[in-house]
């Protein structure tokens, strides 16, 4: 919905902060307590801190309908923690020990929530409709997170880990939304009782004591899970509990793997249905029957090769042997997890990027004309993606390193950017090689690094095996366009660093900018100012455009007469144009020292990215929409349907022909990144939704 009214921001700093201040930006409160008892607090800003009764808490805290509380969303609320108890009288579930009460609409985000007494609850939900996104809810004596009553949250990209009893309960006629979150180390990830029927998708169950317990009349619908490495078992199902584990119409794309007893155990005398999962047949208990569908890896005997059916894998290896990309061996196998060498690397990747050798003869001295992949290896070498030895040789059977392939990737398809910090992903990152580090850091940022069975373990010295090597190949060409995007829990997403900022702390575009520029998409100026309100040029919007999206050409572009070959932004301004994010004007002039407007961001974008196009019944939402042209409406209801406009102050107002700020470009750019999948949502009252 679109709030038609100003937001009124409220700022809380546990640290300089004082509960009888104004509760400004300049002069914050001291306590969430003092900020919740104004009447007209819409969205309530914290600082870094430690928010316990020692700075005035009075647990627990109830976020009012409709409120909203930031942290940090980039970091998941590191550094911004709530801890606390008090009691609450559960209408359903009697006395309570909780730390903070959601209700109706209200959305808590960037927070790090903890509840460590006795039987302690961090979060609870009852009967409401709230928002809960980027917090990490952890050390909870009880649960992390309890939905009761007739609750529909949506609870989304949240880490919930090591709380004693369990991650998230739901019970009684619960439903709601749980979306890519991370459970992790708890003592049951997820509990689902009574008549709860809530949308399980996209979410990690890992290492806890059991991943998923149901029980009395759950009706849950699971979708794209990974359930792994759970000490005593992956899915449980008990009483009368009925999961939705796929039909021949909609395949469930649950993976369960390497859990302790049991990677589905069905207690209750219903038959399970079970279609599109990954899972070992001999770790599942009960009724539970199988039932193939198309492109089932599932124990189905349908896959390609006989040795990737429930290969983590397989879905990047199907991929491309369906294009024609990638073949088995003379064996009828594939060999997943068989090294690769560098001739056979070669092969791959000019077959996968339709490259050709000017020269067949790639001028190795080890490297006969008559050698079957002296064409490929030609191709890889002249387009940048496979280099010799000094001594001028290939060496094409020795085996080609993951930290190799990585920098092959980056080098080929000739990506830039990537701030190092990204390499704290990894835990193994001192292995990196000083001359890899950047190439990492950029295959990184682009989501090329796909890492099993640890994510966070890199493994960079290590020989890249024939299913890595295919993961890559699929990963680049969606950094192309040329593939859509694979679900997987082992590619890489990082969390980006906060940059620091001095005139950044609380602007309402913070959260845009920041991931933007530790992604090193953006950067401030040398007085260590952003001036987010600042206007943005035509050069440098082209400049962020080709640092964010990396456009492909897309069609051909002429010169244009006022942007010579040594204007600093000559080349952004090329790859934009061919990419067809800009353009210039009649007299053939690009004009890059010229303002661009917030309407001309919007089309860019759209335009860009390639959008499917909306309806424009949405249009009613801006009270000025008679600003806009008759030929730019389409974009603009497209751009709307994709959560791409951004406004502010007034959400309802575009402003079409404004000049657009530096904030304001910052955050349609991130908010277009979302649209392909590229970095996490961010929830902001400005997102015209």
């Amino acid at each position: 919905m679109v709030n038609s009214t100003l937001v009124a921001t409220l700022y809380v700093n546990p640290v300089t902060g004082n509960d009888a201040n104004a509760g400004s930006r300049l002069s914050p409160f001291k306590s969430i307590t003092r900020a919740l008892r104004v009447a007209s607090a819409s969205l309530i800003r914290l600082a870094p801190g430690t928010y316990s009764d020692k700075v005035g808490e009075k647990f627990p805290l109830v976020i009012p309908q409709g409120v909203i509380v930031i942290g940090n969303e980039a970091t998941f609320g590191q550094g911004t923690v709530i801890t606390g108890s008090g009691e609450y009288n559960s209408p359903t579930f009697g006395a309570q020990n909780i730390t903070l009460l959601l209700l109706d609409n209200a959305t808590l985000s960037g927070v790090t929530v903890t509840n460590d007494i006795n039987k302690g609850t961090g979060i609870w939900i009852e009967s409401s409709a709230p928002n809960l996104t980027n917090c990490t809810i952890t050390n909870c004596g009880r649960e992390g997170i309890f939905v009761s009553g007739t609750a529909k949250p949506a609870i989304t990209d949240n880490k919930i880990v090591q709380n004693s009893a369990g991650g998230l309960v739901i019970a009684r006629n619960s439903k709601g939304e749980i979306l890519r979150n991370t459970f992790q180390k708890n003592g049951l990830g997820l509990a689902i009782s009574d008549f709860s029927a809530p949308i399980i998708a996209s979410n990690k169950f890992i290492d806890n004591q059991t991943g998923i317990a149901l029980s009395r009349e759950a009706r849950p619908v699971l979708r794209n899970n990974l359930v792994e490495n759970n000490s005593q078992g992956g899915l449980l199902v008990n009483g009368n509990a009925i999961p939705d584990l796929g039909s021949s119409q909609d395949q469930a794309g649950n993976i369960f793997r390497l859990n302790g007893q049991f990677d589905i155990q069905n207690s209750t005398s219903n038959t399970i249905i079970s279609v599109g999962n990954q899972v070992n047949a001999v770790q599942v208990k009960g009724l539970v029957e199988f039932v193939a569908a198309v492109n089932d890896v599932v124990d189905s005997g349908d896959s390609s090769f006989p040795d990737i059916a429930g290969h983590w894998a397989a879905p990047f290896i199907e991929v491309l042997v369906t294009k024609g990309l990638i073949t088995g061996l003379p064996s009828g196998n594939f060999a997943p997890d068989a090294a690769i060498n560098r001739a056979q690397y070669a092969a791959l990747v000019a077959k996968a990027f339709n490259i050709h050798a000017k020269n067949q003869n790639p001028n190795f001295t080890d490297i006969k004309r008559d050698f079957w992949a002296a064409p490929a290896i030609a191709a890889a070498s002249n387009m940048g993606f496979i280099s010799g030895f000094p001594d001028g040789t290939f060496r094409p059977e020795q085996n080609i390193t993951k930290v190799q392939a990585l920098v092959s990737m980056v080098s080929g398809l000739k990506l830039s950017g990537g701030n190092t910090n990204l390499l704290t992903a990894y835990n193994d990152r001192a292995q990196i090689p000083s001359y890899a580090t950047s190439s990492v850091a950029i295959a990184t940022q682009n989501l090329l690094v796909v890492n099993y069975p640890e994510i966070d373990e890199l493994q960079p010295m290590r020989d890249i095996s024939r299913a890595e090597v295919a993961a890559l190949i699929c990963q680049g060409l969606v950094t192309q366009g040329n593939l859509k995007p694979i679900t997987s829990p082992y590619i890489v997403t990082p969390v980006t660093d906060v940059a620091s900022f001095s005139d950044l702390t609380g602007h309402w575009a913070e959260d845009f900018i920041r991931p933007l520029v530790s992604m090193n998409l953006t950067s401030g100026f040398a007085d260590g100012t952003f001036q987010p309100d600042k206007p943005m040029t035509r050069g440098q919007y082209a400049a962020l455009i080709a640092a964010a999206f990396n456009p492909v050409a897309k069609r051909e572009t002429k010169e244009f007469t006022d942007v010579t070959k040594e204007f600093w932004g000559y080349s952004a301004i090329k790859i934009a144009a061919s990419g067809g994010f800009v353009s210039g004007f009649s007299d053939g002039s690009f004009r890059p020292n010229q303002n661009v407007l917030r309407l001309q961001v919007i089309v860019s974008l759209v335009s860009g990215i390639v959008l499917t196009s909306a309806t424009r019944d949405n249009l009613g939402l801006y009270s000025d929409i008679n600003a806009v042209p008759a030929s730019a409406r389409a974009a603009v209801a497209t751009a709307t349907a994709n959560n791409i406009v951004v406004n502010y102050p007034s959400i309802k107002q575009i402003q079409p022909n404004r000049e657009a700020t530096r904030g304001e470009v910052a955050a349609m750019v991130y908010q277009a990144l979302v649209a392909l999948n590229r970095v996490p949502k961010i929830n902001s009252p400005y997102i015209v939704s």
